[in-house]
């Protein structure tokens, strides 16, 4: 855990890889000490069409750490600001990031590892 989503402008990948800004994330969660190395899961989802705001040419990132429910506000506060300091890491400009911290009820949450 956690599962990390990164949600892109498509655009700045002729700025930056997905698999940098994977990185970049991953290295935040790993930073933050809250979580087991192997445990950490990332993926980048990019997006044709979006508008931000009123402005034109504003691409985006919005990265969202889902996470199981039990950590503090205090631990939360400090994940999303470790994850949008990675984000800023890397070279960007002209861009909107986000980041959200949310909780997956613990009591609910499954999970299976086949063949692994």
């Amino acid at each position: 855990m956690p599962h990390c989503i990164i949600e892109y402008s498509r655009p700045l990948e002729a700025i930056v890889s997905p698999e940098a800004l994977m990185e970049s994330v991953y290295q935040g969660a790993v930073s933050s000490g809250l979580f087991d190395t192997s445990a950490i899961k990332v993926r980048a989802l990019p997006y044709d069409h979006y508008r931000v705001g009123t402005e034109q040419g504003i691409r985006f990132i919005h990265v969202t750490a889902r996470i199981l429910s039990g950590r503090s506000l205090q631990q939360k506060q400090e994940l999303s600001g470790i994850l949008l300091d990675a984000v800023e890491g890397t070279p960007l400009d002209n861009v909107s990031i986000t980041v959200d911290v949310v909780d997956m009820e613990r009591t609910v949450y499954a999970k299976s590892m086949i063949g692994l």
